[in-house]
């Protein structure tokens, strides 16, 4: 049974009918104790079956360890959104929800190779001279989520030196734990710098700027966390 039902993929293929250039998803699942690598596989062939310029790739965790070494996938279910080149733009656990959104946003932003970025931004991300990972923890439920998760992707995509996630908060508790994540989305840059709630770019960007001054914190852009739910 598609997960897509009828009205969303007609949605979906008029949103996708701008797509211009190929577009790859490299899908990373495992047989077994993966709650959701098969729906997260299906999805992504769902999506790929609604335009011609859309492609999966599908590889076993545990297989094709080498591959998923080599895209820097450390955990599954992994999408890994490939355009001319890979961008480090990845989506870890199922994009479902309001996330959903991010996927079909992502493949529409590779594709043009266009970041959307403002000119302010796209100078700060250039000054940028050491990796930087960049975790946007979210959850299905969220619809403050995708606008932080899509801003990540964007600056993975202005830069060769940023790698950005999303991290289904659900299904990576231990990730989620780690970082604390109390509320939703919640971003976390190089371990460092703790960010709450979706910020505007400006704002992010403030905060963004505290790693170029070799500078650590933590944030909230005022606004109340939202409660993890799903």
């Amino acid at each position: 049974m598609p997960l897509l039902n009828d009205q969303i993929r007609n949605d979906v293929r008029e949103m996708l009918s701008e797509v211009a250039n190929p577009v790859l998803l490299v899908v990373f699942t495992q047989a077994n104790q993966c709650e959701y690598c098969d729906e997260t596989r299906e999805l992504a062939e769902e999506v790929a079956s609604l335009s011609e310029k859309i492609s999966v790739q599908v590889y076993d965790f545990d297989k094709d360890g080498e591959t998923a070494k080599k895209y820097g996938i450390d955990k599954i279910p992994a999408i890994a959104v490939l355009g001319a080149k890979d961008y480090g733009i990845r989506l870890y656990g199922i994009p479902s929800g309001y996330e959903f959104g991010t996927l079909i946003e992502d493949i529409r932003m590779v594709s043009s190779g266009e970041s959307g970025l403002a000119p302010a931004t796209r100078e700060t991300v250039a000054k940028v001279q050491d990796p930087v990972h960049i975790q946007v923890f979210s959850t299905p439920t969220c619809p403050y989520c995708p606008q932080a998760v899509l801003l990540a992707h964007r600056l993975a995509m202005e830069s060769e030196l940023i790698h950005a996630d999303m991290v289904e908060a659900y299904e990576f508790p231990q990730l989620a734990t780690r970082y604390q994540v109390m509320g939703v989305p919640r971003t976390v840059i190089n371990d460092t710098i703790q960010i709450e709630g979706a910020m505007p770019e400006p704002m992010l960007m403030r905060e963004f700027a505290k790693l170029l001054n070799g500078k650590d914190g933590t944030s909230e852009n005022g606004q109340r966390e939202q409660q993890l739910q799903k």
